[in-house]
């Protein structure tokens, strides 16, 4: 029994049965989704219905990005944000062309349910970009941070690697819990092409959306699995890239 954190995926649907295939997911596996699934890649629409395919066998958790929630307000109400489309959100939109209106309406039901924030019974957190409050994310006031926040992440990386949790010097957010898993922000921003650790800060977006791949890591032993290059998987799409 092992559980998995899967990262931003972007509508790339060959990269995320790649990922599957080598981690080879048994019955009794847990894989916790760190949101964005679409935007970037041409099967936005694919990804969607693939995982909720998945999780009729599979236990899932999935998890609610910022794309995600641009995504769910165009399925609920037609209107497009242009943030969005610019940002992907042209290629998700175009993924659905072939989807009917019933196919439509459960996919803005799995966008609909999709969790804030996931904590398991090790006090391990999972959400997509992080949060403000000092005092967890029960006493967040902005739901939004939960999937646009960067600070917190920041705030790991930026953290003297000396200093021990349980010194006043170590940051509040930080000491809620033992872990804190986190997708929103790629790694390859940070010349990463892998899962980066900063203090108790697990981000697990490689940068799928653009030049990285997709990863999923087992929570217990940090071991991972990557896809391909994803821009290879789809030879004759940019994606997000602007060239």
């Amino acid at each position: 029994m092992s559980t998995y954190a899967i990262g931003d995926i972007h509508g790339g649907l060959k990269a995320l049965v790649q990922v599957l295939n080598k981690l080879e997911v048994k019955d009794d596996d847990t894989l916790i989704f760190m949101g964005d699934y679409v935007d970037g890649w041409s099967e936005a629409a694919q990804v969607i219905e693939f995982l909720i395919e998945l999780s009729e066998t599979i236990n899932c958790i999935f998890i609610k990005g910022n794309h995600d929630v641009w995504c769910e307000n165009w399925l609920k109400t037609g209107q497009v944000n242009q943030t969005w489309y610019m940002h992907g959100g042209k290629e998700t939109m175009d993924s659905y062309m072939r989807f009917s209106k019933e196919q439509r309406a459960t996919h803005l039901e799995f966008f609909e349910n999709l969790q804030l924030t996931y904590l398991d019974d090790k006090n391990r957190l999972f959400l997509h970009a992080g949060f403000t409050s000092p005092h967890g994310i029960e006493k967040e006031v902005y739901k939004e941070t939960f999937y646009f926040d960067r600070t917190l992440w920041e705030m790991a990386l930026a953290l003297d690697k000396s200093i021990e949790n349980d010194s006043v010097l170590y940051p509040n957010r930080l000491k809620h819990y033992n872990e804190i898993y986190i997708g929103h922000t790629p790694t390859i921003n940070f010349n990463s092409f892998e899962p980066m650790n900063a203090a108790n800060v697990w981000n697990v977006d490689t940068g799928a959306t653009f030049f990285g791949r997709l990863t999923g890591m087992n929570i217990d032993t940090k071991a991972f699995v990557q896809s391909d290059i994803v821009k290879d998987l789809y030879p004759n799409e940019k994606g997000r890239n602007k060239s």
